[in-house]
């Protein structure tokens, strides 16, 4: 089966992530998989990767679409890259990989990667067309995650990420994004149930098919073996609690959740915090977020290989307002790490309460510092925490729920 997929990226982001490796198992089963991208890594890949558009024309999508975005939200840079209309875009219907594929498989081409329009010129060519869904977009007016806001239920006006009064931009692109799924026929694929049930509510996605199928994992590259060579100076005793994500201070991963959950632990179960250690990396822009932390802790900031930090630890954390899948808490389970979430999205799909981690089912301080001390005191073996993740998310195992849904699609 020829499949091409197109994202933004091959290799910035969680879906550029994703993609590629989802391009590797295809490959590995058999099929031919091109790529197609605006952001391209210098390095050297086994898969086909093409770049499409120029680097001058690609930069001036982004600067339009951004300059355009930036005039309807009263010129914030708050709220500037929360927000796309996927007015500008790359037409990519002639490409050669194009003509050739069996199958399209959409993925994050936000960005000016590609415009609705661009799609609908794909959807003329009369291939099957999936569309993997990384975050809530596809089911909005603009927003990426419409957090408290409930509006695209319904109708998508008086945007408080645009701060504006009555129809506003995120009117005018619900309703593009509507014409384009009357006009152009394509099965929608969540990452996560809990994303699958937010396009199920909306007015966009409520009629059209909606499959869930993971985010796919190299589970052969992460082994659950504990290292204890400790590179943090802990005493042998300590749990290591590690959280990470791309930033840190993202609203979205909820850091003042943690620094609250952490605070509550230091008044209220002290004996607990002595016996913790946190270790975060990621991008963190505010650094006086560290001195809230009221227990001892290690900042690492971006770090490449995720796998090494996840060896010496003991729990990994998600303390996340919103989250459309949760690789981190996945990468800290093939890693042997006991996962604790807030469960505030797709994290429910990862961790079984109780079984293979702990859901706190709320944001709340006290609720988190239960789960994180169930995790502390609840030994479960590293391997069977390893073996969890391969059982729901290797890559292969992921690759073989697409081509069964590419297959039924083209029948």
């Amino acid at each position: 089966m020829n499949i091409l997929l197109i994202n933004r990226s091959d290799y910035l982001g969680g879906a550029a992530i994703a993609s590629v490796r989802l391009a590797g198992a295809l490959s590995e089963m058999g099929h031919d998989v091109r790529m197609l991208v605006v952001d391209h890594s210098d390095d050297t890949h086994a898969r086909q990767v093409a770049t499409v558009g120029t680097t001058l024309g690609n930069r001036y999508r982004f600067l339009a679409e951004r300059l355009g975005i930036f005039m309807h939200n009263g010129f914030s840079r708050d709220t500037l890259f929360k927000i796309d209309t996927a007015t500008h875009g790359v037409d990519v219907s002639k490409h050669e990989w194009v003509r050739r594929a069996d199958v399209i498989v959409l993925n994050w081409i936000n960005q000016a990667m590609l415009s609705l329009r661009s799609i609908e010129r794909l959807g003329a060519l009369g291939k099957p067309i999936v569309w993997t869904m990384h975050d809530m977009w596809n089911c909005t007016g603009v927003c990426h995650h419409a957090y408290e806001c409930t509006a695209y239920r319904q109708l998508c006006r008086l945007c408080p990420l645009l701060g504006s009064q009555g129809d506003d931009l995120s009117t005018r692109t619900q309703q593009r994004k509507r014409d384009l799924y009357e006009r152009v026929p394509m099965h929608f694929v969540a990452v996560s149930n809990w994303l699958a049930q937010c396009c199920r509510n909306s007015a966009l996605l409520a009629d059209k098919p909606v499959s869930v199928i993971a985010n796919p994992f190299p589970t052969a590259d992460f082994s659950s073996a504990f290292q204890g060579d400790n590179p943090w100076g802990v005493a042998p005793e300590t749990k290591i609690m590690v959280m990470g994500a791309a930033r840190l201070d993202d609203t979205v991963k909820g850091l003042d959740i943690l620094v609250d959950t952490l605070q509550y632990i230091a008044s209220e179960k002290p004996a607990l915090a002595k016996r913790l250690h946190l270790v975060l990396y990621g991008d963190l822009r505010d650094r006086s977020w560290l001195d809230r932390l009221p227990i001892d802790y290690t900042y690492l900031g971006y770090v490449n290989d995720v796998h090494s930090v996840y060896a010496h630890a003991h729990i990994v954390l998600s303390t996340s307002r919103y989250e459309s899948f949760g690789y981190t808490l996945v990468e800290g389970m093939a890693s042997g790490c006991i996962p604790v979430t807030t469960g505030q999205g797709g994290q429910v799909d990862i961790v079984n309460h109780r079984i293979n981690g702990y859901v706190t089912g709320s944001i709340q301080p006290a609720d988190v510092a239960q789960g994180i001390e169930w995790a502390v005191d609840t030994p479960l073996e590293r391997h069977f925490l390893h073996e969890e993740a391969r059982r729901k998310f290797d890559s292969r195992i992921i690759a073989e729920q697409y081509v069964r849904l590419f297959e039924q699609i083209i029948d």
